[in-house]
């Protein structure tokens, strides 16, 4: 997600890009196209000093991983918002809705937003915009809804990404060991908000989340980007996060992933490629919205991962108008109005 949103921030109307911090003094120095994977440079160079990168800056995206280091980047954030940056981030899965968030993280974060006279939005990366914004938006276009769900299908066998498809996902790991990703209460952690978001735009609250994991071991060893993923290891799991109001199943988000497309034939499958996100209504009437991205040189993931960076830089510019506090998917619009002459320069 840094690479990338590099990638788009150096391009994205209306912004400019100040500089990139990392972690690692073995990447201190290097310049920002380098990490993009873009030819020429920029003059920007990676740095270590946090201090001197947020003195440059009016808004950070905070892209470091929260998964297993929650309060760590809790503190990055609370750091930032404190010296006055605007701050976007997909790191802290729990606070994509703040009314549900753990409260301690929430006054903490809004005591920094208060400090600094800043704003925080929150958003996932799967691709965050499809599990708020689309879905209520879709819903709008039905007289009658019975349930919407938020699907992800994807193939990750073009995903290089070892952590994420061998650690968290389990991918090539053992069936009688659950990985990460599917836990008990751990898809509740990470997409709960979402579903309840998606509720409350509509008029509903969700009184229960549930769980459902089906998984399913390879039939044959494939080669992937990774590498061979052994027959009889994890091939593919269908998992839905189940949101229920009154004893009704209303909003359901589900992912269907697989290592190889050979793996779990009989589940909903992409209209094409890898990979799509898709909103459903079962209502009236029945509405399917089908997404899917790709950019030049890249999978359908990086993709799907630019569109989620986007969605957050272009939250940049309705975030500096607002009070200072922390706000969700569904108060920032998904287009937020630019000058025209700054809307002007989207076109290539």
């Amino acid at each position: 997600m840094g690479s990338t949103t590099i990638r788009s921030a150096l391009a994205f109307p209306g912004l400019q890009l100040a500089g990139v911090i990392t972690s690692s003094a073995e990447k201190a120095g290097r310049d920002a196209a380098v990490f993009a994977g873009l030819p020429g440079l920029t003059g920007i160079a990676a740095t270590t000093d946090v201090d001197a990168a947020l003195g440059a800056a009016d808004a950070v995206a905070y892209m470091a991983s929260g998964d297993i280091r929650p309060e760590e980047a809790i503190a990055d954030i609370e750091r930032a918002l404190k010296s006055g940056a605007h701050v976007v981030t997909p790191s802290l899965y729990s606070l994509y809705d703040p009314r549900s968030a753990p409260p301690e993280w929430v006054e903490r974060l809004t005591a920094a937003a208060q400090a600094g006279q800043a704003s925080l939005l929150v958003s996932g990366v799967d691709p965050g915009w499809g599990n708020d914004a689309l879905a209520v938006t879709a819903a709008s276009l039905c007289t009658r809804i019975k349930t919407i769900t938020c699907q992800e299908i994807f193939d990750y066998s073009t995903y290089n990404q070892p952590f994420a498809v061998k650690v968290s996902c389990g991918f090539g790991g053992a069936m009688d060991e659950t990985p990460m990703m599917l836990l008990p209460t751990i898809p509740t952690m990470v997409w709960g908000g979402n579903v309840r978001m998606i509720g409350r735009g509509l008029g509903i609250e969700i009184d229960e989340i549930t769980e459902e994991v089906e998984r399913l071991p390879l039939d044959e060893t494939v080669d992937t980007v990774l590498g061979p993923f052994e027959k009889g290891t994890q091939g593919a799991f269908y998992l839905k996060v189940i949101g229920w109001s009154a004893g009704e199943r209303r909003v359901v988000i589900e992912h269907i992933t697989r290592i190889h497309p050979s793996c779990a034939p009989h589940w909903p499958q992409p209209d094409q490629g890898v990979g799509d996100h898709r909103v459903i209504v079962d209502g009236d009437p029945q509405l399917t919205i089908t997404t899917r991205a790709d950019v030049p040189g890249g999978t359908r993931a990086d993709g799907g991962n630019t569109t989620a960076a986007n969605r957050l830089l272009g939250a940049v510019e309705w975030l500096a108008t607002q009070p200072a506090g922390i706000y969700d998917g569904l108060d920032v619009p998904l287009r937020s109005a630019l000058p025209a002459d700054v809307e002007a320069t989207r076109w290539a």
